[in-house]
This record gives structure tokens, sequence and C-alpha cells, in this order.
């Protein structure tokens, strides 16, 4: 008997290989309201980004992803009337061209859903008729509803993947607390029990590659239904 491939048993969406969502401190989202004030800067193990605590004008509470120099007992305002500072919400069509910015609404009121990552910005590019069109720190443009809101600045913890693990068991504990699938085995280091590509006679694997369109699931690696195969000439 064989057994199932790594990929079939993580397509299951079992416990074993789902995010730790719940280690998470919560969802970090931009509520509509007309200030903040940031009363704590915390670290999430969901996100890669600091995340500042914040109490809005009505008393109610939230997370938000922090903005590079803000500090805990500042206010920050939202909205069009908002001076373009960092830490600052204000919609698109209120932000001048060339402004960093991050946590791009996709739809005015989602809370953003855009530019998270620690260290990221986009920039403000032009606009049109169309909409507001921002440069992704994917080198990618895209166009925006102008009263979608963001947040003035850079996203802070810049440098984080900067640093070098040095170590596998660094490397092992880092991935563990996301539930990451690590370390990633090639197929043909397996044994012939865990892969069609694994065994120990040698390094070529009879029917390795490709394989047919209708063939089992536990055959389905490597090129499936391929025209054709190797290097163009």
């Amino acid at each position: 008997m064989g057994k199932n491939l790594i990929q079939q048993r993580r397509g299951r969406k079992s416990g074993r290989f789902r995010a730790r969502s719940f280690a998470a401190a919560g969802e970090a989202r931009l509520k509509n309201k007309s200030s903040y004030e940031v009363i704590d800067l915390i670290n999430s193990p969901g996100h890669t980004a600091p995340l500042a605590r914040v109490k809005y004008d009505d008393n109610t509470h939230g997370l938000l992803i922090a903005a590079e120099g803000v500090y805990v007992g500042r206010k920050y305002g939202i909205g069009g009337q908002a001076a373009v500072t960092h830490g600052n919400a204000l919609p698109l069509k209120a932000i001048p061209e060339g402004t960093p910015i991050f946590n791009i609404e996709n739809r005015p009121g989602d809370g953003g859903m855009f530019v998270k990552s620690s260290g990221v910005a986009a920039k403000l590019v032009s606009r049109t008729e169309a909409g507001v069109t921002v440069k992704l720190p994917s080198k990618r443009n895209k166009t925006f509803n102008p009263e979608c809101k963001a947040i003035v600045g850079v996203v802070a913890g810049g440098g984080r993947p900067e640093k070098p693990f040095l170590k596998a068991g660094n490397k092992h504990k880092a991935m563990h607390a996301r539930n990451k699938y690590y370390p990633i085995v090639s197929g043909s280091a397996m044994n012939a029990v865990a892969h069609p590509f694994g065994n120990k006679r040698s390094l070529r694997k009879s029917k390795a590659k490709p394989t047919g369109k209708h063939a089992p699931p536990g055959r389905k690696v490597g090129a499936i239904g391929a025209k054709r195969t190797g290097r163009k000439r």
C-alpha cells in the first residue's frame, strides 16, 4: 500500500495544516470614525507588522497596522479634513500624488485590504476619470475608487526579512509558529512509498513524467498532460 502524497494531505484542510489564525491578536481593520488614539503597540503571530491597539473617538477599540513613527498616546485623524502626515487615514482623493500610503481599502469602508506587510508602502501615481492609480510594492499599478481610504506613511517593522536565521532550528521555530510547511522535501529524495518520484535505486525515476490527464490521483505529480516537455529549441 502506498500513502497519500503530502500535497493531497494538505489539500484536505485538516487542522494539522491550517494556519494558526486563533493565535493572532485579531483583525486589523480601519473603522469609519473621525479619529483614533494609539494606546498600545503589540506583536501578533499572525501578522508580519507590529499592530497598534487604538481607541476611536466614540470610545470603541480596535487594531490597526502600525505606521512607522507612531507612538503611544498620540491622536491621529481619519477623513478628508485630516492633515497629510504619517498615521492619518484619508480618502485617496485627498492625498497628493507621490505620497507613500498603506492599508488601502479595496471598496470604501472595508477597512483596508492592500499593502499591510512590514516595511512596505505604495505610492499614489495619478488621478483619472476612472479613479485613482496607485503603484503597489509589486510595481503593479492598480486603480481604486477615490473614496477608498488609506493610511499615510510606511508600515512599521521594515528590515524584518534582512536578519539571517543562521540555524535551521531558528527557521523551524519561525515556520512552526505560523504552521508553515517546512522543510520542503523534493519528491526524488523521498522513499518510493511516499512519492512516485521516490526510491533509493537511482536518481532516474521510471515513469516519472509526464503523466496523463486520466491518471489516478496518486500519479498526478510533475508534468500533468503536458503537450511537450524539455527545453525549447
